[in-house]
């Protein structure tokens, strides 16, 4: 392929992508709007102030950020890996386990 024709193809398909990049923004904001709407009707209908929703965004990182600050209960003395033993257990345990380990033998003592 020349080099004219090939940059000529790729303008050509960056123009598409900048097309389709707008398409998708629009279709976004479309459908955020409604959502919007719903808020703000139920914020009036309970008497919910602005002030309130941060307050309860505020609170909501908050407790997102203090689980995850959890400190490991397991440890993988083999790669040096750990898990807090909440959520899905790795897959370092998994295997541990399914060939007959107990989980207790990753236990990090204190």
């Amino acid at each position: 392929m020349p080099q004219e024709a090939f940059l000529t193809e790729k303008q050509e398909i960056e123009k598409q992508i900048q097309k389709l990049e707008r398409k998708m923004r629009s279709l976004h904001t479309r459908q955020r709007r409604p959502v919007i709407t719903s808020i703000v009707r139920s914020m009036i209908e309970y008497e919910i102030t602005p002030e309130e929703i941060a307050q309860a965004f505020e609170r909501r990182e908050n407790r997102a950020t203090a689980a995850s600050t959890a400190p490991a209960r397991y440890k993988n003395p083999e790669t040096g890996d750990t898990w807090t033993g909440r959520g899905r257990p790795p897959r370092w345990i998994v295997e541990a386990e399914s060939k007959g380990k107990s989980r207790d033998t990753f236990l990090i003592k204190e």
